[in-house]
C-alpha cells in the first residue's frame, strides 16, 4: 500500500464521518502528514470524484467564497471498506516481522 492509497483510505475516512470541504480535508491530514501539498490533495480529491468514490458540490453562499464539498458515495465506502481491509494485512504483516 503506498502513500497515495493510505491518503486516499485517510480521506475517504474523513469523509464516512460528514461531507467536508477541500480545505478542511487538508488541514485534518496535515496534522498526521505535515509534508502533504494542496495539490497533491486537490489531484486526489479529483481522482475520487472522476473514479465515482465522491461528489463535489458546491455549498451555500457565507461571507467568503463558495466552497467546493465533497460527500462520499456508495461505491466510495466500498472502496473505503478494501482500503480499510487491505490497511489492516499490511500493517499485520509489518507487525508480525517485529516492526513497530
Amino acid at each position: 500500500m503506498l502513500k497515495k492509497d493510505i491518503l486516499a483510505l485517510c480521506l475517504l475516512h474523513l469523509l464516512t464521518q460528514g461531507d467536508r470541504y477541500g480545505y478542511d480535508l487538508l488541514r485534518q491530514l496535515r496534522a498526521g502528514f505535515p509534508d502533504t501539498q494542496e495539490s497533491t490533495l486537490y489531484a486526489l480529491l479529483r481522482a475520487l470524484c472522476r473514479e465515482g468514490y465522491t461528489q463535489q458540490y458546491q455549498g451555500a453562499v457565507s461571507e467568503g467564497p463558495v466552497r467546493k464539498y465533497y460527500r462520499l458515495t456508495p461505491e466510495g465506502q466500498a472502496r473505503y471498506t478494501a482500503l480499510l481491509e487491505t490497511w489492516r494485512a499490511l500493517r499485520e504483516t509489518v507487525a508480525g516481522l517485529g516492526v513497530e
